[in-house]
C-alpha cells in the first residue's frame, strides 16, 4: 500500500553554525533557505544540491554552549559522489579526517564538526583501488 510518502530532510543539531556550514559546503551542499526564530532563539538552515529535493536541516540553538552528544543509534547521512577519490582528497586538504578511507574505491566515512557520521558512496561501479587510499588505515569511530 502506498501512502504517497516522500522523503524531505534529516535534521541535525549543530553547536557552531558557521563551522557546520563550511563543512557541508565542502561536500557541495549549498544553503537553500534559512529561518531565524527570535522567540525560540534558534536558526534553521536547509542545505541541498541541484539534483534532489532531499535536504539536511541544520538546527542551531543560539544559547547552546555544550557539545551535543550522539550515539551510533542515529546512524549516518549517506551521499553518492561522482569520484570518491577526488572528494576525499578535497576534504582531506581542507582539514577533514577520512575516518574510513575509500580503499575499495566504493565507500568512505567522515564526520561533521558535530560528530555526525557521513557515508560517501561512489556512483556506479567502484573505482580501481588507488594510493594513498588503498593502504590507509581506519581511524577513530565512524
Amino acid at each position: 500500500m502506498s501512502f504517497g510518502l516522500h522523503y524531505l530532510h534529516t535534521m541535525i543539531r549543530v553547536k557552531d553554525l558557521d563551522r557546520a556550514l563550511e563543512f557541508f559546503n565542502l561536500l557541495g551542499l549549498k544553503e537553500k533557505r534559512r529561518k531565524d526564530v527570535e522567540a525560540g532563539r534558534f536558526t534553521l538552515v536547509f542545505l541541498g544540491d541541484e539534483i534532489t529535493e532531499a535536504e539536511v536541516e541544520l538546527t542551531y540553538n543560539w544559547d547552546q554552549t555544550e557539545e551535543y552528544t550522539g550515539g551510533r543509534n542515529f546512524g549516518h547521512l549517506a551521499y553518492k559522489v561522482d569520484n570518491i577519490y577526488q572528494l576525499c582528497d578535497h576534504l582531506q586538504k581542507n582539514g577533514v579526517d577520512i575516518l574510513r578511507p575509500p580503499r575499495d574505491g566504493h565507500m568512505a566515512f567522515i564526520k561533521s564538526p558535530d560528530g555526525i557520521s557521513i557515508e560517501l558512496l561512489q556512483k556506479g561501479d567502484a573505482l580501481a583501488p588507488q594510493e594513498p587510499w588503498a593502504s590507509m588505515e581506519n581511524q577513530g569511530s565512524w
